[in-house]
């Protein structure tokens, strides 16, 4: 009788979603098409404004709105567009839902307190300043998936789950299995944005000293740079160079969200060496393919083993962790890849993230 009177009362929100893409194949933001396909489940209507839109398939009852990027537009004609549709639609939405971006808060927070529409703040990022208080303040739910995050200093936060599609994000079986023993014996991926923030720099120097210890190995770094960032990509490129890499350290372009799993599928292991405060959803993807993890990641202590932890910003142990994993039997691998995966289903999930934000949406 309660699961059915939550249900009930679930299916009334209304959400209106700010973020700033809509498009399944964007290398980065690609995931967020799966996440509103869920959220739907869960709401009687979506509206989604969006600063650009791409290719995306989702439920009729989900409108997809945008302010404009994709055409060209000035900053001046995003705000007028976004307030306009912030009126226009007031009577399409009861709740609102902000991912990632603070600004949009700021802009909008004191109208929908006069229309009385509660506010949900999605960030996830270990700095924050001024004005993400501010935006903390104006919401009346904050969520975020690191206790590290900013953000998570708040009464409002609660911790949510990463939200991996383990439908998408899976191995392919045995064959894969029986691939990465093979073809991909000893090779070694960084999927990300490549960035400082991100510390590419120090996975490249973990790379030179297991060249140095004559250990074999290939490694692919996938990702592209912000125009901010192309010197940083440069350097890493000289450096690798520098450290006779460059006929095992190969550079890739960033590749759309969907097919990511093969990538994975085709590693042995999967590098992330991102702050903790991030909490990088890459992680979480690689362990539904079944890969091997090493990440800095300090929120995932006591829940993986310390195998896959190295010391954040410390690329000699990184090297020293890189070289335990790859001297791994092909059994022992086997049997961790799928306790990885195991995990991401439960705590992690996509459908576990859409009963618990639809469950806090709908309070």
């Amino acid at each position: 009788m309660y699961g059915l009177k939550y249900m009930q009362k679930e299916k009334k929100v209304k959400l209106l979603i700010l973020t700033q893409k809509v498009d399944i194949d964007d290398p980065v933001l690609g995931f967020f098409v799966r996440w509103v396909r869920e959220f739907a489940k869960h709401c009687e209507k979506i509206t989604v404004i969006c600063l650009q839109k791409g290719e995306y398939d989702l439920p009729g009852h989900v409108r997809v709105l945008s302010l404009g990027k994709e055409e060209g537009v000035s900053r001046l004609r995003y705000i007028i567009r976004f307030y306009r549709y912030l009126w226009n639609e007031r009577k399409n939405y009861d709740t609102v839902f902000v991912h990632m971006n603070q600004e949009y808060v700021l802009l909008g927070g004191l109208i929908w307190k006069c229309l009385g529409k509660k506010i949900a703040l999605w960030r996830n990022h270990y700095a924050g300043g001024l004005f993400t208080r501010i935006a903390m303040m104006l919401s009346d739910h904050v969520f975020c998936t690191s206790k590290y995050s900013f953000t998570a200093r708040s009464k409002k936060t609660t911790l949510m789950p990463v939200g991996i599609d383990t439908v998408t994000f899976t191995s392919t079986g045995e064959e894969r299995h029986a691939y990465r023993q093979v073809g991909a014996k000893n090779s070694i991926l960084f999927l990300s944005r490549i960035a400082p923030s991100k510390n590419v720099h120090m996975f490249i120097e973990a790379l030179g000293l297991l060249k140095k210890q004559g250990v074999l190995f290939s490694a692919n770094i996938y990702g592209n740079a912000l125009p901010k960032d192309t010197q940083y990509l440069e350097r890493l490129k000289a450096r690798t160079k520098e450290l006779g890499l460059e006929h095992v350290v190969h550079m890739q372009s960033g590749v759309p969200n969907q097919k990511t799993p093969e990538i994975y599928n085709t590693h042995e292991i999967f590098v992330n060496t991102s702050p903790s405060g991030m909490y990088d959803k890459t992680i979480f993807e690689a362990m539904a393919c079944e890969g091997l993890v090493l990440t800095s990641n300090i929120n995932l202590k006591g829940s993986i083993d310390n195998m896959f932890l190295f010391r954040e910003n410390d690329g000699e142990d990184l090297a020293r962790q890189l070289v335990k994993l790859l001297a791994l039997s092909p059994e022992e691998k086997k049997k961790l890849r799928e306790r990885l995966r195991a995990f991401v289903l439960s705590h992690h999930s996509l459908s576990l993230l859409g009963d618990k934000l639809g469950e806090r949406l709908a309070s």
